[in-house]
């Protein structure tokens, strides 16, 4: 695995969703997806792929509704596999269990997309090495093609011990109301450049990788927020490499007028969607 999900490039972190049920979802999420517990209380459960750094985190909020429909927040959240040899282990430990699934070949990754019981959308891919990725114009080529399922498999026979330790959260895909807004706040706020559009979507990144978020306007145009004890996103983190790149970016946020404040140890802003983001070191 490539260097564009640490130092100096900022990534995301961990995603924190909303589910109905917790104890399901952590199933779920343990015996499906292949991610670790690493602690749980009644309403809230912290899940791991390497045993120490929290990758995802499931919350059932009081009162918990599902998912609204043409709401903005998560599209999907993308698990990172080290390598093609994972997502076969992967893939044939899927076909084993039966859950439905979707998968796309974007050239510069392969992709396999679900959603978990409560809708929440997920996708875990690796990436091809970067030195194949085709570049035009500051541009990166991506497209939606057929997956060589057959060739992912080949790559491995492992036995399914669940994810391996070098998974990280390799990006976040949002809905959005306001395409153009959206992409002002992650560009001259969160100083993301942008790396590829597709038909009402586009793609950023730090350290010129594929994305490490991408907004889109397909629930609509105008799509409200979801309300607050909705099945969805609850906030994602951005980690930054040093104290001087964080404040350069809270800077160009209160320039913006974008909503921040401070939580301890971090800050916390929200895209023009209502998408929460939390600034970590």
């Amino acid at each position: 695995m490539e260097q564009f999900h640490q130092a100096p490039n900022v990534y995301v972190g961990e995603v924190n969703i909303k589910v109905k049920n917790l104890d399901y979802s952590v199933t779920f999420y343990q015996n499906i997806i292949g991610l670790q517990l690493l602690e749980q209380s009644e309403r809230k459960a912290v899940l791991t792929a390497d045993g120490q750094t929290p990758l995802l985190t499931l919350e059932e909020p009081v009162d918990v509704i599902p998912k609204q429909e043409h709401r903005s927040g998560l599209y999907h959240f993308a698990i990172l596999l080290p390598s093609r040899a994972d997502l076969g282990c992967f893939l044939r430990h899927f076909i084993q269990t039966g859950y439905p699934l979707g998968a796309a070949d974007h050239y510069v990754s392969e992709a396999l997309y679900l959603n978990d019981p409560d809708g929440n959308g997920i996708e875990v891919y690796r990436d091809r090495p970067s030195v194949e990725w085709s570049w035009k114009n500051g541009l990166v080529d991506m497209a939606t093609e057929q997956l060589d399922a057959e060739g992912i498999l080949s790559e491995s026979n492992s036995e399914w011990k669940g994810l391996p330790a070098g998974t990280v959260m390799g990006h976040i895909h949002l809905h959005v109301g306001d395409l153009e807004k959206a992409k002002d706040f992650y560009t001259k706020g969160m100083g993301f450049e942008v790396v590829s559009y597709y038909p009402q979507a586009v793609f950023l990144s730090s350290g010129r990788y594929h994305h490490h978020v991408a907004i889109n306007t397909w629930q609509g145009a105008g799509a409200p927020a979801p309300l607050k004890n909705s099945v969805g996103l609850n906030w994602y983190s951005l980690v930054f490499p040093n104290k001087e790149a964080r404040e350069k970016v809270i800077k160009q946020l209160e320039l913006m007028g974008a909503p921040l404040s401070k939580d301890g140890t971090f800050y916390v802003t929200s895209d023009p969607a209502g998408n929460q983001i939390r600034l970590l070191l």
